[in-house]
């Protein structure tokens, strides 16, 4: 591997084979820890405004009382927050906009929503009093105490006609889930409330959401336990084709990436096959005084291990010091507005770095034992004779 004068471009070759492994294998790890951290933010705000797991009613009939004190008494570790929802208009002034209106108890609600908690902390909502969405906020331009206009899909009689609900509620906070569609339609109210407007018994919900830290275990165990007119679903089943985009779109980044390594291992294998050229007499030379073929293979496999192996132990130092920077300082900013966080998320899993790491020896290995079997062609005689 030292510098020959007259077969400068060995070396060069070498050296480009080193840099380009490093630069793939800390872009990679950059590159993956990036998307990691945009998943998990993203599933983080998910998992909050789309509860772990939400039981509704398979039927006409809603789901009661009597159903949910049964629930907290077979599940003591879980938290439950009955609710009441309902599509609505929302007007003020001239102006309409569509929304989800949800009745909860905010007490309990506080307990499973990290959002809601912020939104109503020190505050007693009390019945006609809404906490609405920032997207709603700014659209209407509202502030605390001013009233809006809601306008519910159930009709009212009014003489010989049908006329929507309409109900005039007090604005007294906003929430900020940094999702820009959820803060556009959601909003909170007090269980009563929705309960008079709706017409529904002081005992009845449209469902139930509940806080699990393993929904997809707890889940099977609750569908065992429920009634034949209440089923359950998970919030992973509620955004399952999103998610599974965003594995698509990882999958295809790490393939993508990892050809970078495999472009540059080619330089590996030049670099080999050019030392294997210019050494055919040494080599010649080696095997008439008794060594073996296995042993000169083994030879040329480990300098290009040294090589590619080299270029990944450096990539993966300067991959984790740029996540380290990247995490640590404000040298990328984000609109805060459009993402939903001002800082570059940062998160490697433990999973994604093995399987760089497995990846990338695997194609230098394959790069270092091509070359390597070349040697096994050298005629003896024929080379040492010319």
């Amino acid at each position: 591997m030292r510098f020959d004068k007259t077969q400068p471009f060995i070396t060069v070759s070498a050296v480009l084979a080193f840099v380009g492994v490093m630069v793939g294998v800390m872009v990679l790890i950059v590159a993956m820890a990036i998307m990691n951290g945009f998943d998990k933010n993203f599933e983080d705000k998910l998992f909050t405004m789309n509860y772990p797991l939400s039981i509704y009613p398979k039927t006409y009939k809603n789901i009661d009382e009597n159903l949910l004190l049964k629930l907290r008494k077979k599940f003591p570790d879980l938290k439950f927050s009955p609710y009441i929802n309902s599509q609505t208009i929302i007007k003020r002034g001239e102006k309409l906009e569509g929304g989800m209106l949800f009745g909860v108890n905010f007490k309990d609600e506080s307990k499973i929503n990290s959002i809601v908690r912020k939104a109503v902390k020190n505050r007693n909502i009390k019945r006609f009093e809404v906490v609405v969405g920032k997207g709603i906020k700014d659209m209407f331009f509202l502030q605390n105490g001013e009233k809006i206009t809601l306008i519910f899909t159930k009709n009212a009689p009014a003489g010989f006609s049908l006329i929507p609900t309409m109900k005039r509620f007090r604005v007294v906070g906003s929430f900020n889930s940094g999702l820009i569609a959820y803060d556009k339609v959601y909003m909170y109210a007090t269980l009563d409330s929705l309960q008079k407007i709706l017409h529904f018994a002081l005992n009845e919900f449209s469902g139930i959401h509940i806080y699990s830290k393993n929904p997809q275990a707890d889940i099977k165990k609750i569908q065992k336990f429920l009634p034949d007119y209440a089923g359950v679903i998970g919030w992973w089943q509620q955004n399952g084709n999103f998610f599974a985009a965003l594995a698509l779109e990882k999958r295809s980044l790490f393939v993508v990436l990892m050809l970078i390594i495999l472009i540059a291992s080619l330089n590996i294998i030049s670099s080999l096959l050019m030392i294997v050229m210019n050494r055919r007499k040494e080599i010649a030379l080696l095997l008439s005084l008794g060594a073996t073929k296995k042993e000169i293979r083994d030879t040329f496999f480990r300098l290009g291990m040294v090589i590619g192996g080299s270029g990944i132990i450096v990539g993966v130092v300067l991959g984790l010091v740029i996540m380290y920077l990247l995490g640590s300082f404000d040298i990328i900013s984000l609109p805060a507005d459009v993402y939903g966080m001002s800082k570059l998320p940062i998160d490697l899993s433990l999973r994604d770095f093995v399987l760089i790491i497995i990846g990338a020896v695997a194609i230098v290995a394959f790069s270092s034992y091509y070359p390597s079997k070349q040697i096994s062609k050298i005629d003896i005689l024929s080379t040492l004779r010319d």
